[in-house]
């Protein structure tokens, strides 16, 4: 790490929000308005099949298919709910406003890199009150690329105007954050408070690791501490 560190690249979905707890409590709003008797993993571990991607709404389709209740117009009703829900129930997780003050406040650049969609990423932002924060918001759907490939962080680096050892990247994802950063020689911080990716193998490991979004910045302290001292 003998670069100084001029920016941050953040993960969004259980990085800076608890995403997860969001799509539980909008799992939970469809299955009361089918009305089943069933607790909300049923209809999230649909999502996590692999089948039709984690935020596609074929997913409640087939849920209501293999429980008899599938109708159009019931279909329209609970993707409506869900999707309301969800952006409902999004909140920063603590400490994460705080934080991204103080990031700016040191002169800092900020971007957030993200596999969500780009309105979504950017509803999602808004709701939690953080948007003005970031000076890029980079989506898949922006590259046609999702991590680990590096497509959306490079471009997140050039609009920030930065190298990508000048950068630090932020995650909970081991697989799709800490290595894709690492290819391109970012400084690479795990936060493994935010770590739901149920079935990813849990391979690699980061230059830090954090259980607080708080501790981002005794971790640029001690890189301003080192860079000092050479």
């Amino acid at each position: 790490m003998a670069s100084r560190i001029r920016a941050l690249i953040f993960d969004l979905d259980n990085t800076l929000l608890d995403f997860v707890e969001a799509k539980l409590k909008a799992c939970r709003a469809v299955i009361e308005c089918l009305g089943l008797n069933e607790d909300e993993h049923e209809l999230l571990n649909y999502f996590l099949r692999g089948v039709h991607g984690f935020e596609d709404v074929r997913n409640i389709a087939d849920y209501m298919k293999d429980r008899g209740v599938y109708c159009e117009e019931k279909f329209g009703e609970c993707c409506e709910i869900y999707e309301r829900v969800k952006l409902e129930s999004i909140e920063p997780y603590p400490g994460v406003g705080e934080t991204l003050e103080r990031l700016k406040k040191m002169g800092l650049k900020l971007a957030v890199v993200t596999d969500a969609m780009n309105g979504h990423a950017v509803g999602r932002l808004k709701k939690a009150g953080i948007l003005h924060y970031f000076d890029v918001v980079v989506s898949s759907d922006m590259t046609g690329k999702r991590k680990p490939e590096p497509d959306s962080i490079i471009l997140a680096l050039n609009r920030l105007g930065v190298k990508a050892e000048e950068a630090v990247i932020v995650g909970d994802s081991l697989r799709r954050d800490i290595e894709a950063g690492k290819r391109l020689g970012m400084v690479t911080v795990y936060a493994s408070y935010g770590d739901r990716n149920f079935f990813e193998e849990k391979r690699g490991s980061a230059d830090f690791v954090i259980e607080s979004v708080e501790e981002l910045l005794k971790i640029l302290n001690l890189h301003s501490t080192r860079m000092s001292e050479l």
